[in-house]
């Protein structure tokens, strides 16, 4: 528009981006921005408060339904739409599980246990349960590739072994 023109009310100028085809990236910048709050909600109010990334993974996979994929949380969904939650939550979910797999083994292998000492049963059993019934494959979010899949059953697999051992060594020594 030149100088020279009348300035165009809003209603037209809506119209007129929308004749473009930028109503879509107007939806798509609404909808991150509206992503981006569900996000420091969810972080701040809740995740904030969870001790350590095993306890945020298992937290955040436990709002999951496992038959739809679809996350509830009825704290967010009193304040957000349904679409925003559903974004918001897969991305928290899959940060969360590709931060822990860039985590050092060994300090993983800390975090994990101090998770499962604070499971009913205690480590022992948490440990062995894990192990046998796999039950860490409900912690992978729908659509990270196939390879960091395996290689998280198979991290989580070998630090459950050693935990497991570990408490048998302790309670044979005991």
């Amino acid at each position: 528009m030149s100088s020279c023109e009348a300035p165009q009310p809003a209603a037209a100028f809506a119209q007129k981006r929308s004749s473009f085809g930028t109503k879509k990236r107007l939806y798509t910048l609404n909808q991150l921005r509206q992503n981006r709050r569900v996000i420091e909600d969810f972080t701040v109010n809740t995740l904030a408060v969870i001790p350590n990334a095993f306890a945020r993974l298992i937290y955040v996979a436990s709002l999951r339904d496992l038959s739809s994929g679809r996350y509830e949380h009825e704290g967010l969904a009193a304040l957000y739409s349904e679409e925003a939650i559903q974004q918001a939550l897969e991305h928290c979910h899959e940060e969360i599980f590709l931060r822990l797999l860039e985590t050092p083994l060994a300090i993983q292998e800390g975090i994990l246990q101090d998770c499962l000492e604070k499971m009913a049963g205690g480590l022992a059993s948490a440990s062995r349960h894990w192990l046998r019934m796999e039950a860490y494959r409900v912690l992978i979010p729908e659509r990270v590739p196939d390879y960091l899949k395996e290689l998280f059953c198979s991290n989580l697999a070998a630090l459950l072994e050693i935990l497991s051992s570990t408490c048998s060594t302790v309670h044979s020594d005991g």
